[in-house]
């Protein structure tokens, strides 16, 4: 018997069927089925009765779930001196990522965390990656997102991949699925003004032997699109810059695919407390949020 088994049959009991319970608790249907066949096979006796009812429980079910219960409000007050001792239960961290990062990996990442440790403040800076390494470095943010490779004065770990996509306006007409280099550079870019994106899409297309003409430079990845959906050039930015996609612009791979990796980075340096490797397991999918610790 253990506390997620316990929790589990709590769940069950009290959404009325199994799937519901899966649900709430953010699991598989099949999890949920297997940890209460272990309870009932453990403790010898039916904790549920099952029907085109749903799911309800027996009448020792419901001495059980009293004491279950008890146990897991008494685990609940274990975690919060725990988390007292640890740091957990109150503070701040503060964090720094480029906009894309921001806008489509922290919020869930977030939320999670909050649903964990509702006391901890979380404040979110935007800025770019250099402007993310100052802030590290000068201890004003704990946690940074960043494009990886950094230099080794910071701790880093993956966090996602994002795939470089062409972006076309539909006034293009008809573009093939599939694109070789030939046909790419019969196009006129709007390109990403910002150094290392920059770097990354003309590097991986001179690989190519092919000509890149480029029609605007622009600091904005938002602007980009919305040039691209006037109709104004094409474009190559990471899939996470580039959302959301209007209707107007068309999305195609590059020939030979392109990826940047996005990570975590802390300053090597610096001192930081246990909320932060908290954020950082949440992040990295890791610890006690990871799915794959569920039953």
């Amino acid at each position: 018997m253990n506390i997620d088994q316990l929790e589990i049959l709590l769940a069950v009991a009290e959404q009325g069927s199994f799937s519901e319970a899966a649900l709430s608790l953010s699991i598989s249907q099949s999890a949920v089925s297997r940890a209460i066949a272990a309870l009932e096979d453990e403790l010898g006796l039916p904790l549920l009765l099952r029907g085109r009812f749903g799911a309800r429980p027996t009448l020792i079910g419901e001495r059980v779930m009293l004491h279950a219960s008890k146990i897991l409000e008494l685990r609940e007050k274990i975690d919060h001196e725990v988390n007292l001792e640890k740091g957990l239960h109150r503070g701040k961290i503060r964090v720094a990522s480029f906009r894309s990062a921001a806008t489509h990996i922290l919020p869930s990442k977030v939320a999670q965390f909050r649903s964990r440790f509702p006391d901890i403040e979380i404040t979110i800076t935007e800025t770019d990656p250099l402007g993310i390494e100052h802030s590290l470095r000068t201890g004003q943010v704990d946690i940074g997102l960043l494009p990886l490779p950094r230099s080794e004065e910071f701790e880093t770990w993956e966090i996602a991949r994002d795939e470089y996509v062409v972006l076309l306006p539909t006034s293009f007409g008809q573009i093939p699925e599939t694109l070789s280099w030939e046909q790419l550079s019969t196009y006129s870019f709007i390109l990403f003004n910002y150094a290392e994106c920059t770097s990354a899409v003309r590097e991986h297309w001179a690989k190519s032997g092919q000509s890149l003409k480029v029609a605007y430079q622009i600091k904005e990845d938002s602007t980009i699109v919305s040039m691209v959906a006037q109709g104004l050039g094409a474009a190559i930015l990471p899939r996470l810059a580039a959302l959301p996609i209007p209707p107007q612009v068309q999305v195609r791979s590059l020939p030979v695919p392109l990826e940047r990796v996005i990570g975590a980075a802390l300053w090597s340096n610096g001192s930081h407390v246990p909320a932060v490797f908290a954020f950082l397991d949440v992040l990295r999918e890791t610890g006690v949020f990871s799915p794959e610790k569920r039953p």
